[in-house]
C-alpha cells in the first residue's frame, strides 16, 4: 500500500468536465477530485462512451474544463505555457502517426522538441537521453528500422520510447494497447508498469483491459455511470466499484477472482 504523503504529480478540484458551444453546455463526468503519486502506474477505466478519452484530453488541456481545475505539481494547468507542459506531460495518442517514414530513432528523438534550439540541433545530451529511452523500452534492435516497417506493439514501445525522451514527471497515454492482441496487451501494460518503478514518473493510461489493470495498477479511476471514484484496485474492489461498470445481465464482475465472466 502507498503512503498517503506521497508527492501529487496531477491533482483536480472538483472537475466538470464536458463540451461548450455557443448554445449549449454538454456535462460529461462532474465532481472529479483525483490524485496522481509520483511514481505510480494509473489505469483509467470504464465501458465504452462514458467519457475516458473527454477526461484525458481535459487534463492534457487539449480541452477545458467546464468547472473546478487541474493542478500539476500543485500549478493550475491553465498557468502552464504549451511549452512548459510539453516539459511537464508527454501524451500516447492512439492515432496513426504520419510520419512513418522516420527511423525509430528519429521518431524517439521528437521527444527532445521541447528542450533543443529552433532548429532542432541534438546535443550529446540529449543523443544519450534518447539512447536510453530506446534501451529502457528493448528496442535497441529496431533502432535503425523505419517506422512502416513494425508491427503494431514494435511501433507503440517507439511511441512509449519518445515519451520518455521527453523526460516529463508525467506521462499519459490513451488507450496504449488498442489493436494488439492479448500477449502484446499484457507485454505493454508490463512495460509501462516496470518504467514507472525504474523512473519514477507517474503513468496514467486509459484502457478497456480492466482484468490486466486491476492485476498491475497501483491506483484505478474508474468511471461509471454511478460517477467517478479513484483507489487501489483491492480497495476498488472491496467498494464494488467494478460491479457497475456493466449491465449485470451480461457480464458480472467476481470479487474473490478479481476478474470479468460472462454471466451464464
Amino acid at each position: 500500500m502507498k503512503k498517503n504523503n506521497q508527492h501529487n504529480i496531477l491533482k483536480t478540484d472538483n472537475l466538470t468536465v464536458g463540451y461548450q458551444s455557443k448554445k449549449t453546455q454538454t456535462i460529461v463526468a462532474s465532481n472529479i477530485n483525483i490524485a496522481l503519486n509520483k511514481g505510480e502506474l494509473i489505469g483509467l477505466v470504464g465501458g465504452n462512451g462514458i467519457g475516458k478519452s473527454t477526461l484525458l484530453k481535459t487534463l492534457t488541456k487539449v480541452i477545458s474544463p467546464l468547472s473546478g481545475q487541474v493542478l500539476i505539481n500543485n500549478q493550475s494547468l491553465d498557468n502552464y505555457s504549451n511549452l512548459e507542459l510539453a516539459k511537464t506531460l508527454s501524451l500516447v495518442l492512439t492515432e496513426t502517426i504520419a510520419a512513418k517514414n522516420l527511423t525509430v530513432f528519429e521518431l524517439v528523438a521528437l521527444g527532445r522538441q521541447p528542450y533543443t534550439n529552433w532548429v532542432g540541433n541534438l546535443s550529446d545530451t540529449d543523443v544519450a537521453i534518447i539512447n536510453n529511452a530506446i534501451k529502457q523500452t528493448t528496442i535497441e534492435d529496431l533502432k535503425h528500422k523505419k517506422c512502416f516497417e513494425l508491427s503494431d506493439g514494435q511501433l507503440q514501445k517507439v511511441m512509449i520510447a519518445r515519451a520518455l525522451a521527453q523526460d516529463t514527471d508525467l506521462i499519459i497515454l490513451d488507450e496504449p494497447t488498442s489493436h494488439l492482441d492479448m500477449y502484446h496487451k499484457a507485454y505493454i501494460l508490463k512495460l509501462l508498469q516496470k518504467l514507472s518503478k525504474d523512473t519514477g514518473k507517474t503513468i496514467l493510461f486509459s484502457s478497456h483491459e480492466i482484468d490486466l489493470a486491476i492485476q498491475l495498477c497501483d491506483s484505478m479511476i474508474v468511471m461509471s455511470n454511478n460517477g467517478i471514484v479513484s483507489d487501489s484496485p483491492c480497495n476498488l474492489i472491496e467498494k464494488g466499484a467494478f460491479s457497475n461498470l456493466f449491465q449485470e445481465d451480461m457480464i458480472v464482475f467476481d470479487e474473490k477472482t478479481g476478474s470479468f465472466r460472462v454471466k451464464k
